[in-house]
């Protein structure tokens, strides 16, 4: 189960270097005014989101492995992971809405700033700070 752990971090590590990534690219794309630059960033968002998913995919399964290994009944009255899972659950979600957003600039149909676009970035920062918290103090 080590080596299902190791690579649930291993996968987390690289989904959370693709949503960090991602809204910076979105920030960069938002400011571009010429079209060389405009269809570079639309091939660079949808690798990036192409390339993410896949990490969202694995972690997600992996996890839920873990959840079953270690028999849910045992963490059921455990408040840490509900929130963990709860966080995680929007961390997809926010997942889905870049993919939204890449399909937006894919389409020339942005209309958001590139000062949204740095507020939309800060978002997964903490979620990631409370996710780590949780599963390593487990405070609840």
């Amino acid at each position: 189960m080590l080596w299902v752990k190791a690579f649930h971090v291993i996968f987390m590590v690289t989904w959370f270097a693709g949503l960090f990534y991602l809204p910076r690219l979105f920030v960069y794309h938002a400011m571009s005014s010429d079209e060389i630059s405009n269809e570079r960033f639309k091939i660079m968002e949808r690798k990036l989101y192409r390339f993410t998913t896949p990490s969202m995919l694995i972690t997600v399964a992996l996890g839920i492995w873990m959840l079953v290994d270690y028999a849910w009944s045992a963490y059921s009255h455990m408040g840490w992971l509900h929130a963990k899972l709860l966080l995680v659950t929007l961390l997809v979600g926010y997942h889905l809405y870049c993919g939204k957003l890449v399909e937006d600039f894919q389409q020339d149909r942005n209309r958001r700033t590139h000062r949204f676009y740095r507020w939309v970035n800060e978002i997964p920062v903490p979620i990631l700070l409370l996710v780590v918290i949780l599963v390593i103090v487990k405070p609840f």
